[in-house]
């Protein structure tokens, strides 16, 4: 059994990359989450943090995408051992 990982590095290029296209500055983004700081948001693009569940929903929302568009898995995937 396939047991698929998300590659945070990858994932945090697929916020920036999402995020330029449709023009936006980490402000508004921290705006639209109404956080007190960007810090969350700087530490999505460098992949030292995922967005939570209910923020990728957000995140989704604001780019026009899927949440699959945002994560990327790290290849190769690990195998269950026993499977």
């Amino acid at each position: 059994m396939i047991i698929p990982t998300i590659d945070m590095i990858n994932t945090g290029r697929n916020i920036l990359r999402l995020r330029k296209q449709q023009n936006l500055s980490v402000r508004d983004l921290q705006d639209i989450f109404g956080f007190v700081t960007p810090q969350a948001i700087y530490k999505w693009q460098r992949g030292s943090a995922l967005p939570s569940l209910d923020n990728l929903v957000v995140l989704s929302a604001v780019f026009g995408v899927s949440i699959d568009d945002i994560l990327a898995l790290a290849e190769p995937a690990q195998e269950l051992l026993g499977a």
